[in-house]
Order: C-alpha cells, then sequence, then structure tokens
C-alpha cells in the first residue's frame, strides 16, 4: 500500500528485471483483469511486472469528487517512484487507462521505453460532436447508477461522469510524445459494437493517432470485443514481448 496526498493506493510487484512492465486496467477494472496475464509475461520475459488499483478501485481508497485525470497520473508517477521503477519502463493501457497513459508520457517521456495501448481511448475520437454522442449515450447507465451510490463501481462511474465533458476537450488537445514507441492495438468490436457509427469514430481514432508519429504500430484484434485481455490475450503478450526485446 502506497500512500499520496491523503489516500492510499494498493501495487503488485512481481520481482524481475527490466523492462519493468506496468499494466493499467481499463475503466471500471482493477488489477485483477491482469491475473491471467501476469504470469505468462513473467515467465516470457523475466521482466519485473507492476499492476495497481488506481483510487477507488479494488484494494484502493475512494477519492471524493469528480474524477481528474491529472490525480490519476500523480497516483501512478508516486507509486512508481516509491517501488524504484523510474527508467526503461513499458506502459500497458486497457481503455480509459490510456488517458493516463497519455498524460503519463507526456511529462514523463524518458522513463517510457514504450507503450502498448490496448484499445485505448486516445484524443483523436474527442470531438465536441463525439463528447455529446457518448454523454447521450450514457446518461441511461449514469441515471441508474445515481438510485444505488451504494456500489463502489457506480461511485466511480458518477465521479467520472462528472469531469467527463471538460476532461474530454482537454484531452482531444492532447498530443503523444514523438519519442516514445506505441504499439496501437484495436479492438473489431470497439466499446461501441451496438453503434456502428462510434464503433467506426472508435476505430478512425486508432488510426489517426497510429499515423500522427514516428514509431507506432497499429494492430486489430480480429474477432475480439473491446475486452482484448480476455479475448485475445496472446496478442497482447506478443506485442509485449516485441517491446521488452528491442529495449
Amino acid at each position: 500500500m502506497i500512500n499520496n496526498n491523503g489516500h492510499r493506493l494498493a501495487f503488485h510487484v512481481t520481482p524481475g528485471r527490466r523492462p519493468t512492465i506496468v499494466l493499467d486496467a481499463g475503466g471500471g477494472e482493477d488489477s485483477s483483469e491482469w491475473k491471467d496475464i501476469v504470469p505468462k509475461l513473467h515467465a516470457a520475459t523475466g521482466s519485473e511486472i507492476i499492476t495497481y488499483d488506481r483510487a477507488g478501485m479494488g484494494a484502493s481508497d475512494e477519492v471524493p469528487g469528480p474524477w481528474n485525470v491529472q490525480h490519476a497520473v500523480d497516483d501512478l508517477e508516486t507509486g512508481l517512484k516509491t517501488l524504484g521503477a523510474t527508467s526503461n519502463i513499458i506502459l500497458v493501457s486497457h481503455s480509459q487507462a490510456g488517458e493516463i497513459a497519455t498524460y503519463f508520457a507526456r511529462a514523463n517521456p524518458q522513463q517510457l521505453s514504450g507503450a502498448v495501448l490496448v484499445d485505448a481511448s486516445l484524443p483523436p475520437l474527442y470531438t465536441n460532436q463525439e463528447i455529446s454522442r457518448l454523454v447521450a449515450a450514457t446518461k441511461p447507465q449514469l441515471d441508474a447508477a445515481k438510485q444505488n451510490k451504494s456500489s463502489k463501481a457506480n461511485r466511480q462511474l458518477i465521479a467520472l461522469a462528472e469531469s467527463y465533458v471538460p476532461m474530454h476537450r482537454a484531452y482531444h488537445k492532447v498530443t503523444w510524445p514523438t519519442s516514445v514507441p506505441a504499439t496501437v492495438i484495436v479492438s473489431e468490436k470497439t466499446p461501441f459494437d451496438g453503434s456502428p457509427t462510434d464503433a467506426q469514430r472508435w476505430r478512425d481514432a486508432a488510426t489517426a493517432f497510429a499515423a500522427a508519429g514516428p514509431n507506432r504500430t497499429l494492430i486489430t484484434a480480429k474477432g475480439s470485443s473491446h475486452e482484448i485481455p480476455k479475448d485475445r490475450p496472446a496478442l497482447i503478450l506478443q506485442e509485449i514481448e516485441k517491446l521488452a526485446s528491442h529495449t
């Protein structure tokens, strides 16, 4: 348990050599998202593996108020610094964690040897039009969450919604540092499998991101839902191993 700004965060470490591989779960998920991947990844690379629970998830303390991506980045930075992982890091980020990865990479490009962005939330998606569509689409789920605030997952959903519009308007303008290689794995079905328009925009955002700088590779996880860590774990392992072999 690591303390940061008055709250505790649960970090889980599998000792090993460098590069250090940091796995960051998607929205609504905690470190258990990676439980099947960690032993296989360690066996294949011998690397130190770090997973953690973001504030309000898993064994980590909740933080009241709207979700703040900069606070989430600070939590990750503090945890890694405390654990002595401050260089030669491969960051593996699923879904919402792509936003943390982008801000982390901008602030700490020298710490990263590369990143694997797993069906990640990426800046090109968040035009004003798309933000409005997503707010409208998630309103029923949000309304249901407000009726049951006793659930930790619901409280996190509400916290995210409270800052969603300004946070993503700002995120749309953020760029990935050119010095950090990135492998972008996009799912075929995306988080919006029931909405062809939004699904195509998600895939287009991944394509635009991959094309916007050097050392970026775009891979489509054929047949996969948004839950690539469950549907196609071997693909994620393969791409992490490729990055690790070049560091």
